[in-house]
């Protein structure tokens, strides 16, 4: 029989693992300082690092106190705050210059060869800056829900040997996606599932998270950012759920309750470390 994630992590069949994810470290000096704060003093365990954005090396410096993955970067959905692909390749720019505004539109208009290549600058940069990258996850799912970028975020991961996040099954199978099947044969190491509290009261969204949370190992993700005229501006129409992402990730009351319900807090960095020792 094979043994399961959390089995080969070291922890018993029936062990409860989740790792608390920050997205969006990098994208402003409000979601750095929240981020901070998350993971120093509340439940967050990991980040993960949009390197383009103009507030990226400050995330370095202030997520250092978690995990730290890259957000592999091609989209910029806020309509007046902007920013460029490291590479500068036209095709990854909009009419005005900047990354498009949607998923959709990077697919439509992308080439491949220079979304890999805007990819690899992301993450060899992250590692110039120090950082030791955990893992890899995508904005806005860009790398993860079209098959020709969900199979090139798998060979990345496979030539940095970093652990990937996975869409879920249900998500994939809806998709006519199979990349859990591919990972499997690249050796790549994921999380068993998925979750988060995105556009849901964050805190009985992730009261409920923690109830029903399966034995093995699971992602949630947040976007925590500190409530100010930085967030109101570039983000007024989702501005509430980070600033209710933020509450909910330092509320003392969390703690006392993952405790209760014998759950462990964990980062990426252990299945990087075993996907390495396999490789």
């Amino acid at each position: 029989m094979t043994a399961s994630l959390a089995e080969r992590l070291g922890y018993g069949p029936d062990a409860r693992l989740l790792i608390v994810n920050c997205d969006d470290l990098g994208s402003s000096a409000s979601a750095n300082r929240a981020t901070e704060q998350a993971l120093t003093e509340g439940l967050a365990t990991s980040a993960t690092l949009m390197v383009p954005c103009p507030w990226a090396l400050d995330g370095v410096r202030r997520g250092k106190a978690g995990g730290i993955g890259v957000h592999l970067t091609l989209t910029c959905e806020y309509p007046d705050y902007r920013w460029r692909a490291l590479t500068g390749a036209a095709c990854l720019h909009d009419a005005e210059g900047y990354m498009p505004t949607t998923a959709q539109a990077v697919w439509e208009k992308a080439d491949l060869e220079a979304v890999r290549a805007e990819c690899r600058a992301q993450i060899d940069q992250a590692y110039a800056w120090g950082v030791e990258v955990t893992h890899l996850d995508a904005h806005m799912g860009t790398m993860q829900l079209e098959p020709r970028y969900a199979a090139l975020f798998l060979e990345l991961a496979a030539a940095y040997d970093l652990p990937v996040r996975m869409i879920g099954a249900s998500v994939e199978q809806r998709l006519g996606l199979s990349a859990r099947v591919k990972a499997g044969e690249l050796g790549l190491v994921f999380p068993d599932k998925l979750v988060t509290t995105w556009a849901k009261p964050a805190k009985p969204t992730f009261e409920a998270i923690l109830v029903d949370l399966p034995p093995g190992v699971t992602e949630v993700y947040l976007h925590p950012v500190e409530d100010g005229p930085e967030l109101r501006a570039y983000d007024p129409h989702a501005a509430q759920i980070r600033i209710d992402d933020r509450a909910c990730l330092l509320d003392p009351a969390f703690k006392t309750r993952i405790a209760e319900l014998g759950i462990e807090l964990i980062d990426f960095a252990p299945l990087r470390d075993l996907q390495r020792a396999r490789g």
